[in-house]
């Protein structure tokens, strides 16, 4: 059964080393943790497993990793400048500010009860910095809140670069920045996240089919990371809820401890980001209504060869929070289970390839330096088959290294013994993580078997 409370993850994330508080010894920081060391395995697992099934899977989708800081013009032509805002409201009373649209009633305070606040205000959520060694008005720019902008300036680059023809996307992941009013629930909603996203282009008239690909894509993947059926929705955004550039959105929703919420989303995008980034916007006969552009340098247009002419492609967006994912998938993994002798023990049942750890080797006697030895050798071996880490962990407590394990996800335990060091084949024992079963192979079948788990767990 999937975590029920954010406490479970929050203790477990601090205790193991998944998840810290920002700046914690200063007090922290709202809305800012770090990565620990099984953290950042994580998060770098599902990255990737997010880029193979983007980028390598298919042959229609390149790479990208555009700047964080980019011109000040990416920001005012995107349209974030004038609406990337939430309406807030501050209580004179106790103090605290509150998003508008979130209040049971904007003319009483949630917090005390107060009716002494202020009218709504528009307040942006972009960070602003200041570029070179003079701070004036010239001088700004933003931190990106989305890293989408710079795969939409880089289009023509691509294109040029690779040769693609519609239809076609470009992939990216990386840091965004939003000065959230009001972070909550854990990294669900923080200020500075990594987001994984793709920008789809094709012809406009083919971009209801392929929105409608894509919100099934991305459900079956989510899927394949371990998030159960039941615990995803779909949200069909509608009316004043849908962005201003969009044309269609579907909100994949995951049942977190806190609730239904947004874990990824998948826009049309028509052609408003190309139309509004190009120069000569009058040639292209854009749909969306977009900012007179006065400052691009280049026509952000691909030729149609059936009509041989320019068009401005349509976009889907499937957007993704790396951060939402990785809560998601710890929630959905934590496993609490009473076992036969009436005890209970907790479980990460992490798919495979998502374990931050995927083999753990454990020898009986640390003061043997023949098993000692034995052990290490099998580690090396094994951590040159590229699954990722591969840990030697010499405590001396075998049953309890099963338990440790099994709070962080490793889905095998290898232990060295006597019998390795002293009977022929130097045979190991294999202890898997979800069923507790244990079985005896010989060190020299050790790569061979472990590689066909890993391959057959998560086919």
């Amino acid at each position: 059964m999937p975590a029920k409370t954010m406490d479970e993850l929050v203790s477990l994330c601090k205790r193991r080393g998944f998840i810290f508080q920002g700046s914690e010894i200063y007090g922290g920081m709202q809305g800012a943790y770090d990565y620990g060391p099984l953290g950042i395995e994580l998060k770098n697992n599902l990255k990737n497993a997010w880029w193979r099934a983007m980028v390598y899977d298919r042959d229609d989708v390149e790479g990208l990793d555009a700047a964080i800081i980019q011109n000040k013009h990416v920001y005012k032509y995107s349209g974030h400048e004038d609406t990337f805002t939430d309406p807030m409201v501050d209580c004179h009373e106790c103090k605290s500010r509150m998003r508008a649209d979130h209040m049971k009633d904007i003319k009483k305070c949630d917090n005390c009860g107060s009716d002494n606040v202020t009218e709504p205000r528009d307040f942006n959520l972009m960070f602003k910095t200041n570029v070179g060694p003079m701070v004036n008005e010239e001088s700004y720019t933003y931190l990106r809140p989305e890293t989408a902008q710079g795969i939409f300036t880089n289009f023509k680059n691509v294109v040029d670069s690779t040769s693609r023809a519609l239809p076609f996307g470009i992939a990216q992941i990386g840091k965004s920045f939003r000065n959230e009013i009001t972070p909550r629930n854990f990294i669900f909603r923080v200020r500075e996240f990594e987001q994984m996203e793709l920008e789809f282009f094709c012809k406009p008239g083919e971009d209801e089919q392929w929105h409608d690909t894509w919100v099934k894509l991305r459900k079956q993947w989510w899927l394949d990371q371990g998030l159960a059926e039941e615990n995803i929705e779909f949200e069909y955004v509608t009316g004043d809820d849908l962005a201003h550039y969009s044309k269609a959105t579907v909100d994949i929703l995951y049942k977190f401890p806190h609730g239904f919420e947004e874990l990824e989303g998948v826009a049309n995008r028509t052609d408003y980001d190309l139309g509004s980034h190009t120069k000569a916007q009058e040639e292209f006969g854009l749909s969306a209504k977009v900012k007179k552009n006065e400052h691009s340098t280049t026509k952000l247009a691909v030729r149609d060869l059936e009509e041989n002419k320019q068009i401005v492609p349509f976009c889907i967006e499937p957007s993704a929070g790396l951060d939402r994912g990785v809560l998601a998938v710890m929630t959905e993994a934590y496993t609490e289970e009473e076992l036969e002798n009436g005890s209970t023990r907790t479980v990460l049942k992490l798919k495979p390839h998502l374990a931050p750890i995927k083999v753990a080797v454990l020898p009986l006697k640390k003061n043997k330096p023949e098993i000692v030895e034995a052990a290490k050798a099998i580690k090396n071996r094994l951590q040159k088959l590229g699954l990722g880490r591969i840990l030697y962990e010499n405590t001396g407590n075998v049953g309890k290294g099963y338990r440790r394990h099994d709070e962080v996800g490793t889905p095998i335990c290898i232990t060295v013994d006597f019998d390795t060091i002293e009977q022929e084949g130097a045979p190991v024992t294999i202890r898997h993580r979800d069923t507790m079963q244990q079985e005896v192979v010989n060190t020299a079948d050790l790569p061979s078997f472990i590689l066909n788990y890993f391959v057959n767990q998560d086919a």
